[in-house]
């Protein structure tokens, strides 16, 4: 009888542990968001390079009105980056492969209602195309602007998506662009 007793009280707190557990791994917060655009320029890796690969320029991107930073492109090089309408974005040179046309950076600081990202990391590369052009792919990986549940839209996982995407696909259709100039 005790034995049934202790079960009788043992079954309601085993079910509401069970119930808490579950409840807890579906209310994890947001997941690490993914972006990626890649680029074909009609120019060989080197001059592509010699344009994007300057950590302390980034005047190629038409949303970018001033860079500022200290560094050089030496990894820990910081810059920051002022972009029309005031905004600015604070970001940091982790890896530097001049040979390999490749550097990665992350975000330091931003205001999510400039960019609605969170944690987020960057790689820019310059390959060679076997047509002797280039491919550049700008990618990078974030979380969503608002870390936790239910965020608001402009601050959801498809707005950082979309934001992010787009940042890559304006500054690298303005680099095809400045590249592939016809010379006067």
């Amino acid at each position: 009888m005790k034995k049934l007793f202790a079960l009788a009280l043992a079954l309601p707190l085993t079910v509401a542990a069970l119930a808490a557990t579950s409840n807890a791994a579906l209310a994890h917060g947001p997941s690490r968001k993914k972006a990626s655009v890649d680029q074909i320029v009609a120019a060989p890796p080197d001059t592509v390079w010699a344009i994007i690969g300057n950590f302390q320029d980034m005047s190629w991107h038409p949303a970018v009105t001033k860079t500022e930073g200290t560094g050089g492109n030496a990894p820990g090089a910081t810059r920051t980056l002022t972009l029309q309408g005031g905004g600015q974005i604070a970001e940091k040179l982790e890896k530097y492969d001049p040979d390999g046309h490749s550097l990665f950076y992350r975000i330091e600081q931003v205001d999510p209602k400039v960019l609605p990202v969170t944690n987020y990391s960057s790689t820019l590369s310059v390959a060679p195309t076997p047509e002797g052009g280039s491919l550049v792919t700008w990618k990078g990986a974030f979380y969503r602007g608002y870390p936790n549940n239910d965020p608001p839209p402009e601050l959801n996982d498809e707005a950082a998506v979309n934001a992010v995407t787009g940042v890559y696909q304006a500054g690298l259709t303005q680099l095809k662009a400045l590249v592939e100039k016809p010379a006067n």
